[in-house]
């Protein structure tokens, strides 16, 4: 069967891997219908986290996807062959005590999909360990635009919802969103679906802002740095917003969220850093600001977010503006790369 293979830095090919089969009780198969490539698959694609030209034998990538399950092990009850499900972004068994806690992120017996001699999502097939605890069943008959929009479950507004969650966004808030990308725009959909009264979206991409404008944006702040805090703090009585949602995972960007918060208020951090440490620490430590956030618990949060997606509450599918073929994947990555599209969606 065809996969996406990354070979090095941009150097993304689709090649011939082995149909995926059972090798624990615990285990499904499943067609992938829709998948899709995340901002954090451009890390590795830029040769971030690369060792010399790239990895010894061609990598498996992806990690959101939904499909049609095939087969599944002995010990799985739910789901069934023939199910449409969605599978988040980490894989989880659903009875650890950090999954009872509502981290299954950090499953004892979990993983991350394309490490460890596990599938990556970007083929025609996946091996889904921990099936039961990691596969979310859908109603079938789904068409391609909310197809879309239950595929954004897997991760991108899921880590949109954990940022609000962190940044404590609630009915009334004013939140200040930082970053015009997908998930930036995902934390805006999220926040207003909380209830937030003033969003604030920091970007300066005009589509990307116009989608977050239909997506709840109250106020748009195209200017960076120090010109942007300033703004923003005009914009929120001089004080800052109690809200702020840090989608990037820069240095820039994070000293930005510490610059519009308010005294007392809360950050929620999802964007995945390429900083050492948090700056101003000292800053944040006298003023009180909480930062919050990290890697979004998907699967925690699917069944909460999924009744709004299926009853058109919410259209988060609308962040993917490109969809490529399996054989087209490469264009694709570069597409997002160079900007050119905020979000492509892979149809194997």
């Amino acid at each position: 069967m065809k996969a996406t293979l990354l070979h090095g830095p941009k150097d993304i090919r689709v090649g011939e891997v082995p149909e995926p089969a059972l090798l624990e009780s615990t285990d499904a198969i499943v067609r992938v219908t829709h998948a899709c490539i995340c901002g954090s698959d451009l890390w590795p694609y830029r040769g971030v986290g690369l060792d010399g030209d790239g990895p010894a034998e061609p990598q498996r990538i992806g990690h959101e996807f939904l499909g049609v399950v095939e087969e599944t092990g002995s010990d799985v009850t739910s789901p069934r062959p023939g199910d449409v499900v969605v599978a988040p972004f980490t894989f989880s068994d659903g009875s650890c005590e950090f999954c009872r806690d509502g981290l299954p992120t950090s499953c004892v017996n979990g993983g991350m999909w394309g490490s460890g001699g596990v599938d990556g999502g970007q083929g025609e097939a996946v091996r889904v360990p921990r099936a039961e605890g990691t596969l979310v069943r859908l109603p079938g008959g789904s068409d391609e635009a909310l197809s879309a929009s239950l595929l954004t479950l897997s991760d991108v507004f899921s880590t949109g919802h954990h940022a609000a969650v962190s940044a404590s966004v609630k009915r009334g808030s004013t939140v200040v969103v930082v970053g015009d990308g997908a998930v930036g725009l995902s934390g805006v959909l999220a926040s207003a679906r909380l209830g937030a009264e003033r969003i604030v979206i920091m970007g300066r991409h005009t589509p990307r802002t116009e989608l977050a404008e239909r997506f709840g944006a109250t106020d748009v702040v195209p200017e960076r740095g120090a010109e942007g805090v300033e703004r923003v703090r005009e914009l929120t009585g001089g004080h800052g917003a109690p809200h702020v949602l840090e989608c990037v995972g820069t240095d820039d960007s994070l000293a930005t969220a510490v610059g519009v918060v308010r005294d007392g208020g809360a950050i929620g951090r999802v964007g995945a850093p390429t900083y050492a440490g948090i700056p101003q620490s000292a800053e944040t430590f006298f003023r009180n600001v909480t930062i919050s956030g990290g890697v979004a618990p998907a699967r925690d949060y699917i069944p909460e977010l999924l009744p709004d997606v299926l009853e058109g509450r919410v259209q988060p599918g609308l962040v993917f503006d490109r969809t490529v073929g399996l054989d087209d994947v490469a264009d694709g990555y570069r597409a997002m790369h160079e900007r050119e599209a905020l979000k492509v969606l892979v149809r194997p």
